[in-house]
């Protein structure tokens, strides 16, 4: 596995006429925020590093927030719903299922004895905290939905039309039990049609080899077509269910190959997350944890569809939360 390097944060605000027959866009634009090169790396890996995102002191603001949230949770009413990964033994049980509107916390497999005990402390026993924090949490919200530089990197990358934010957690990677994360692409679990997750992950604390950071298989999102989706259930629960993929794609799905590359990070870190890009995590062995802030973002109506079948479904209370400014429609130059 290799690490790689890492591009710093944009500067100043360009001009400049892109052109990439690669992924075939053209388009005039001033940017924001991001930089070309930044935009180019995107489209060309799958993902991207943008260091310093947010400040120390602002990382730091949400690491405590979230360490308070553990530290107020009660477990004693906890139905003890423990998060796992697994396409054969995923979660999918009610406090799960409702968990789109709210802010509820979600157990490490191995804190939990069989008989529904912890054998640790609750603040060391959580795996995540989610789905709702973007809308619920002052602090999470001022971030995720009013983030004046998050608006200007979504305007620059362009990646999606109407954006609306989804799906936003606290993992917490936890010391010694954090768990691996297989192998998987985002759109999996947020399927829209045409497919549209792009994933926002921010490091909370120092992302290192040993305690679970991120890697990436770069250029994974051109050629790993979307084949199943994580579906709710009629009867209850979750499953897996699959999706029609034409020989092209078969071929194109076993072609991919390369070496996954280790994305160390530092507090305030953001990477941004294709779809389709494949990623995966190592189980924390270190002696510290690794909480992150991640959210998601897919296109709305009419430029996609959200399926009906997905796991996180919005509620009458809580639709999903517009990204930019009333009235604001994003020209997009980019191809998914």
């Amino acid at each position: 596995m290799k690490t790689s390097s890492i591009i710093n944060r944009a500067g100043p605000c360009t001009a400049l006429t892109l052109r990439n027959t690669s992924f075939s866009w053209t388009a005039t634009m001033a940017l924001e925020y991001l930089t070309q090169e930044q935009i180019d790396k995107f489209h060309t890996d799958g993902y991207l590093v943008i260091t310093g995102f947010l400040s120390q002191e602002q990382a730091d603001a949400l690491l405590n927030r979230s360490k308070q949230l553990l530290d107020e949770f009660d477990i004693d009413s906890h139905p003890r719903t423990k998060f796992t990964t697994g396409d054969d033994n995923h979660v999918g049980d009610d406090y799960f299922l409702s968990s789109g509107d709210k802010i509820r916390f979600f157990l490490e497999e191995d804190a939990v004895d069989p008989d529904g005990k912890l054998n640790r402390p609750k603040q060391k026993a959580v795996n995540k905290i989610g789905h709702a924090l973007h809308e619920l949490d002052p602090l999470f919200r001022k971030i995720t939905l009013e983030n004046d530089r998050l608006k200007s990197l979504v305007r620059d990358l362009k990646f999606h039309r109407d954006p609306v934010a989804l799906q936003s957690m606290v993992i917490t990677k936890q010391q010694q039990i954090g768990g691996e994360v297989p192998e998987h692409n985002d759109s999996t679990f947020l399927y829209t049609n045409p497919p549209t997750a792009l994933g926002f992950w921010i490091a909370l604390e120092h992302c290192t080899a040993t305690n679970g950071a991120l890697s990436f298989l770069p250029g994974s999102h051109r050629t790993s077509h979307i084949t199943k989706r994580f579906i709710r259930l009629p009867t209850g629960g979750t499953d897996f269910e699959e999706l029609p993929v034409s020989e092209e794609e078969k071929a194109l799905n076993g072609d991919t190959k390369g070496e996954y590359i280790l994305e160390t990070c530092k507090p305030g870190d953001l990477v941004l997350i294709h779809g389709s890009v494949l990623h995966k995590s190592e189980r924390n062995t270190s002696p510290n944890t690794r909480f992150a802030y991640t959210f998601h973002m897919v296109d709305s109506p009419p430029y996609a569809e959200y399926d009906t079948k997905n796991w996180l479904q919005p509620t009458a209370e809580m639709p999903f939360s517009r990204v930019l400014p009333p009235g604001e429609i994003n020209k997009v130059v980019s191809v998914h």
